[in-house]
């Protein structure tokens, strides 16, 4: 099994600082239709924000390429209360992932103030 592991940890102050900012441009530049979508159903905090920026961060770090050759906006976090959150990759972040055989990715958030962060690994399922 293969396996990619990625970190990230961001100031929940500084991704409300951007977002209250630059509201539309934030989620438009980051968060895909989807995430938006339930953004707006929730009504996220700025730690449930700053915790997804960083879900997103992490696992382009699992993929091994991190921000540049993918978009944050290209990595897809869905959460629910009480699930474990989906990861969907698109665009150049899919084909990385399976130029490198990476078939799925899990992600733990966490937020604490002053910071949020998350854990990913890319593996390849066993079938």
């Amino acid at each position: 099994m293969k396996l990619g592991v990625g970190v990230d940890l961001v100031s929940i102050e500084r991704i409300r600082s951007i977002s209250d900012k630059y509201p539309k441009r934030f989620l438009d530049r980051i968060f895909t239709a989807r995430e938006k979508k339930i953004f707006l159903e929730q009504k996220p905090s700025a730690a449930s924000l700053a915790a997804r920026f960083a879900a997103k961060e992490a696992a382009l770090k699992a993929i091994g390429c991190g921000i540049g050759p993918a978009a944050l906006k290209e990595v897809e976090i869905i959460t629910w209360p009480g699930k474990q959150p989906l990861v969907n990759l698109h665009g150049e972040a899919y084909r990385l992932a399976r130029n490198k055989n990476y078939t799925a990715i899990t992600v733990s958030l966490t937020h604490e103030p002053p910071f949020a962060g998350a854990v990913a690994a890319a593996y390849t399922e066993s079938r």
